[in-house]
């Protein structure tokens, strides 16, 4: 091969803008990324790509921006199958009452395995390429990711009381180290430690979990400080705020993914920004739940890697990340009573890079760079509903609905084609999901 004969690639995608949300707040018109096997050898004009590679596919989205596939934080993508099931309650009702009750009755392997076929299918169509999971029977969570060639890492569920996945706190951490070593060196499916919160774990099952994060190098995803409530039962129960006790056992470090966050001091978020804690932001969940709002323009101006995450569809009630990502900016300047707060190109960066960097996926995924993974997502922007367009940035967070995806790609192969779902069949999730639908009802 000449050096001037074409390089042959797997796939070269032409859009009409190219945000790689790295560097920060760039957009870039007419360019290319080139892909080859599973990975993005560079982003470079149109013109250029044309006479550098041959490509086995081109693609061409003249009216699209292309983004780095998009990052959900924190999910439990088997609920849903509960969607809807139990609205408009407080959180503890909605949990004690209705939720863990139905799941009792159903929860199973088929359960959890459907609940994420349903999922994945949702995510993708909303251009979502990335999930970190938080729910029980982890191993057919992981398997099924691993069949439907999603990314996600999974937790490992630890809680203080017999579930169908374990019965005794021997049985959790005995099951979380067998699906930690299944799933060890996967290229799509990771696992980290999943807590449930610190007002359903002890203190013995935090320090053995801190002592295995280490020796494992894997995360720990806690839902923390998700209410006041729960709040004020830790400080009753012993002394201390729930942040202070994980920081007494030392919890608190760069392996910690903080869910949800609503009640934080400026001297918790100080002490996040220093030990490299990530912070999740589930805008939706907590508005619905009443959960109370997180200080995101605080935590962001702090330092604190804060990703967005859409929580179950139990509690939400979808999977959509372009709602999460405009009601965090909404929400954010709200709260912080400055128009200014948690732009446009900051709520892109949560939702992608963000949510990376929280998993320890940063140097994977997250922003269309050369020498990362080629997970992507491509929105078409010229939709009666995106016109006039001024500002990509701004379309993409504040003018732009989910259905507006119209191509995916994770790890360079093709997840879904104009808005068809590649090697999904959607007649028998939809199926299988009705079935639940009637079982859950019956009930």
């Amino acid at each position: 091969m000449t050096p001037s004969t074409p390089r042959p690639i797997d796939l070269l995608i032409e859009a009409r803008w190219i945000v790689p949300v790295e560097p920060h707040a760039t957009v870039l018109e007419h360019y290319a990324v080139a892909v080859n096997a599973d990975c993005i050898l560079e982003l470079l004009p149109i013109s250029e790509a044309r006479t550098r590679y041959s490509p086995r596919e081109r693609v061409e989205l003249n009216e699209h921006v292309l983004i780095p596939g998009l990052v959900n934080t924190h999910t439990h993508n088997p609920m849903t199958l509960l969607r809807g099931l139990a609205d408009d309650l407080p959180l503890m009702v909605w949990l004690q009452d209705h939720i863990w009750p139905a799941e009792a009755k159903v929860i199973g392997p088929e359960f959890v395995r459907d609940g994420v076929e349903l999922a994945v299918a949702e995510m993708l169509r909303g251009g979502t390429t990335c999930a970190n999971e938080n729910y029980f029977f982890p191993d057919v969570i992981g398997a099924t990711y691993r069949r439907m060639g999603f990314r996600a890492v999974v937790g490992l569920p630890v809680i203080d009381f017999p579930t169908a996945w374990a019965k005794s706190q021997d049985e959790y951490f005995e099951r979380a180290a067998e699906v930690y070593e299944s799933f060890r060196g996967d290229a799509l499916v990771g696992t980290a430690f999943a807590p449930h919160a610190p007002y359903t774990v002890s203190d013995e099952s935090f320090e053995r979990i801190r002592m295995l994060s280490d020796q494992m190098d894997i995360s720990v995803h806690l839902h923390t400080h998700e209410t006041a409530h729960e709040v004020e039962e830790e400080k009753k129960k012993s002394g201390l705020r729930p942040f202070q006790r994980l920081q007494k056992l030392g919890l608190v470090n760069d392996r910690l993914i903080a869910v949800h966050m609503t009640e934080v001091t400026d001297g918790e978020i100080a002490a996040c920004a220093e030990a490299g804690v990530s912070v999740v932001h589930c805008p939706e969940s907590n508005l619905k739940l009443a959960s109370g709002f997180c200080p995101t323009e605080k935590i962001r101006r702090a330092g604190v890697n804060l990703a967005l995450a859409t929580d179950g569809c139990a509690s939400n009630n979808d999977l959509d990340m372009f709602g999460e990502m405009r009601t965090a900016a909404l929400l954010a300047k709200a709260v912080a009573r400055d128009a200014a707060a948690f732009d446009a190109p900051y709520a892109l960066r949560a939702a992608t890079l963000h949510g990376a960097r929280a998993m320890r996926l940063e140097t994977r995924i997250g922003s269309i760079e050369a020498g990362k993974q080629a997970d992507l997502t491509a929105v078409r922007l010229s939709d009666l509903e995106s016109q006039p367009l001024f500002n990509v940035l701004s379309q993409l967070v504040y003018a732009t609905g989910r259905h507006q995806v119209t191509d995916v790609w994770i790890a360079g192969r093709r997840k879904l084609d104009a808005r068809e779902l590649v090697d999904v069949d959607t007649d028998a999730i939809l199926a299988k999901t009705r079935a639940w639908r009637e079982r859950i009802a019956a009930h």
